[in-house]
Formats: C-alpha cells, structure tokens, sequence
C-alpha cells in the first residue's frame, strides 16, 4: 500500500527520535492513505514556520503486519478513547504500549482542550469521546511505533 506523511521537509531516513511526543497513539512516525489529508496537514504545518509543504509518499508492504504487533482500532471506540487519552495526557510523553503498528481514527484538533475538561470534572468519558471525534467524519492513520516497522517503509 501507499501512505502519505504531511511536513514540510522531504524525509528521508525516519528518527524516531524526532518524532513529538503526547500524539494519539504515543511517540511514532504517522502517515495515511489519503493523500489529500496528508497534503491538508503539511499545509497546515508549513503555515506556521512559512516553507512549502512536502508530502512524503511510502510504499509499505502489508505482508509484513501479520508479523508485527499490531493493534487495529475500527471505529472510535471507548478503547480508542482511552488509548489516545493516555497517550494525550502522558506527562512523559511516552510510548505506553509495545505495538510496532497502531491503526485507527485521529482525534480531533481540540483533544487538548477536552482532557482539560475531562481532568477537572466539567465531562463525563463519554462526552470524552464524543468531543474529541474528528467533525468531518472519520478519517484514519497509520503510527509506525518502532523501528522494526520503520524499517519496513520504502520512501518512493
């Protein structure tokens, strides 16, 4: 399959070192099927430090998840919620699980805010999830966790 990753420099080797922390699925390299949600996000990206936005296309071979660990999350789901949660809120910004790959829904651009509001009592878990559900529907990403996975990408 083909999978796109939004920046704004064209990325040759993946550090995961470089990688942010306190993303939906911990700290790992995040990419998409969907070309225009990848070109959505270097657009976004490029806005803030003014350079022009590159969309990074990799060819990963899907043969290769049956031998990783892999966690597929096919909806938003009171698990997803939790995950993300966890991962959002970690004060280390750690990875909190041992998965080479994790697939499932983005949370929306204002999960920030709705941990806030979970942490201090004003919503229930359940608002939670609902809030942080991305508003024009849902769209999917890839977080390749580890190096093992990594690896395993072929930039095009």
């Amino acid at each position: 399959m083909i999978l796109y990753h939004g920046s704004t420099v064209d990325i040759g080797r993946i550090d995961l070192l470089k990688s942010r922390p306190n993303k939906d699925f911990g700290r790992a390299f995040y990419l998409s099927v969907n070309y225009d949600q990848a070109l959505e996000l270097a657009q976004f990206k490029a806005e803030f430090v003014e350079l022009p936005p590159v969309v990074n296309v990799y060819y990963f071979d899907e043969k290769f998840l049956q031998e990783f660990k892999y966690k597929h999350f096919e909806a938003y789901t009171e698990e997803w919620a939790h995950f993300v949660y966890n991962h959002r809120a970690d004060p280390q910004g750690g990875t909190l699980h041992d998965y080479d790959v994790v697939f499932g829904p983005i949370a929306n651009d204002t999960v920030g805010a709705q941990i806030t509001r979970f942490k201090q009592g004003y919503i229930s878990f359940e608002q939670f999830l609902q809030r942080i559900q991305y508003p024009k529907g849902i769209t999917f990403q890839y977080a390749f966790c580890t190096q093992r996975a990594i690896d395993k990408l072929i930039k095009q």
